[in-house]
């Protein structure tokens, strides 16, 4: 799928390379490696697209829509949600007894999350901004995403300025430990 667009075309992008993540996961044979590789792909993604919604997208909420920091607040707690899911998911082997509960829960909370944003949120920001600040948002994410973490870290700051410092320094550590490990490939 192709990247690029304002912020809402990029999102709305990643959404859909996540779900076809989660289609081919649930897909894989129970206990396979390919279904540890795609949790790994899934995992890297969600956390990337986590990180540049909260280090820019939820800011322009908060600015540009009414009573706009309780909806960053709500996708904040979402987030956080799927965050401690994921760490769940990232001690477990394939094997483990309660492994496909949690990916179901997962792709339960990510589902949901995905609905809210596209049916409202994104609805609601495309009336309240223009075309150039939504495009500038989406280069923003874009660039947010190339030095975000790639692992869940549920207990790392998830607001400015605090997400904004620490992320890359994660994002950095987390990369190297991949290309180490092989792991989303």
């Amino acid at each position: 799928m192709g990247h690029g667009g304002d912020v809402i075309d990029e999102l709305t992008t990643d959404h859909r390379e996540v779900d076809a993540l989660f289609e081919e996961l649930q897909a894989a044979a129970p206990g396979s490696f390919e279904r540890k590789r795609l949790l790994d792909k899934v995992t890297i993604e969600l956390v990337r697209h986590s990180v540049a919604e909260e280090e820019h997208l939820y800011p322009a909420v908060r600015r540009h829509l009414a009573g706009g920091d309780a909806v960053a607040d709500k996708e904040i707690a979402d987030h956080s949600r799927v965050e401690k899911l994921l760490k769940e998911l990232e001690g477990r082997g394939v094997d483990a007894a309660d492994f496909d509960e949690l990916v179901t829960k997962l792709k339960a909370e990510v589902t949901s999350h995905v609905q809210d944003e596209e049916q409202n949120l994104f609805v609601r920001l495309r009336q309240a901004c223009d075309e150039n600040e939504l495009s500038e948002l989406g280069e923003r994410v874009r660039r947010a995403k190339t030095t975000a973490p790639t692992r869940p870290h549920p207990s790392a700051p998830d607001t400015p300025p605090g997400n904004k410092l620490l992320a890359p320094g994660a994002g950095l550590v987390d990369r190297a430990r991949d290309f180490v490990t092989g792991r989303g490939k």
